[in-house]
């Protein structure tokens, strides 16, 4: 009661933003770090594989450099000429890798915040980038309906994998590097072998787009727009809570038993991967959720959105 009265007399006094990440906090979360700065929707966020450095991608074409424990900004790396659709680190964390509208994908030198590299070969917007585990081979999806393996060291091209009829939003390799699966705005899921760039399988058709894929820690789940999918059967093991599609974003834990998801209804939702159940609910962007990560930890879960911002939660006050 004590939150909903505080709620009232921020609306009263106009502070209806203030007042709406306050009804958010009375669900049971603890008040969430907001880290602001871009001038557009937050599409892409990522942590450092040493957890102490978050990065972001916007529709303003920049990518922000964040200090996780004081929440400020850092850098700004500026080089692209339309929307950062997607960020990544690699393995050791010295390289981020982003693709944007402009239909390149950049290399840049964390420590210099320089790009090393462009890659070009996209004849359209690139949604998505991922790096192997072994930080040898980059990943990325294309508007023109291909997925391109690169050569972090060399640059150069050396797989185009065509297969999907429309536009390939999303990428990520598994835990082992065996396997790459993609989601596409033709609503299928595909896993190839990034060894040979052959197709393996077609997962069922989703009713709509799949906007995001993520392989679980140990290579044996696969969790989209739908739900949660056995990766050797091929098989949807669970769908979550009845949702039979629309989640914009998911990531799992780096324990894999906690599935974070986000979605247009400016919530996230964390779910009990072992039995399908949502533990927790998360509110307080003003608009869509774009973007959701974990940090290497566990602890804390971080998510961009359309709303210009991103905020840092601890989830572990949520479990």
């Amino acid at each position: 009661m004590k939150a909903f009265w505080v709620t009232m007399l921020l609306i009263g006094l106009g502070f209806s933003e203030m007042a709406t990440e306050m009804a958010s906090w009375a669900q049971g979360s603890e008040e969430p770090i907001t880290l602001r700065g871009h001038a557009d929707a937050v599409l892409s966020v990522a942590f450092s594989p040493d957890g102490k450095t978050l990065a972001s991608g916007s529709q303003d074409c920049t990518i922000k450099l964040w200090d996780v424990d004081t929440g400020k900004e850092r850098d700004t790396l500026e080089g692209h000429g339309d929307t950062v659709f997607s960020i990544a680190f690699s393995p050791d964390g010295k390289t981020l890798a982003s693709c944007s509208g402009d239909h390149t994908v950049k290399l840049w030198n964390v420590q210099t915040t320089k790009v090393s590299t462009t890659l070009k070969g996209h004849q359209d917007i690139v949604w998505s980038v991922a790096f192997s585990p072994d930080g040898k081979v980059l990943a990325s999806s294309s508007a023109d309906n291909t997925i391109k393996l690169w050569d972090v060291q060399t640059g150069k091209l050396w797989a185009t994998l065509k297969g999907h009829e429309d536009w390939v939003r999303a990428v990520a390799f598994s835990p082992n590097g065996w396997m790459l699966v993609s989601g596409s705005q033709d609503g299928s899921i595909k896993l190839w072998e990034v060894k040979t760039g052959k197709e393996r399988t077609t997962l069922k058709r989703h009713q709509e787009v799949v906007w995001s894929v993520a392989f679980s820690p140990d290579g044996k789940i696969l969790a989209s727009g739908s739900g949660l999918w056995d990766v050797q059967t091929g098989q949807r093991k669970t769908i979550l809570n009845g949702q039979n599609n629309g989640f914009k974003c998911v990531a799992f834990s780096p324990d894999g038993k906690t599935l974070a998801t986000g979605r247009s209804d400016k919530i996230i939702n964390l779910w009990d991967v072992r039995t399908g159940t949502m533990r927790a609910s998360l509110g307080g962007h003003r608009d869509h959720v774009a973007s959701i990560a974990f940090s290497p930890d566990g602890w804390t879960v971080a998510s961009g959105s359309a709303d210009n911002s991103i905020k840092l939660w601890d989830v572990r006050t949520s479990k």
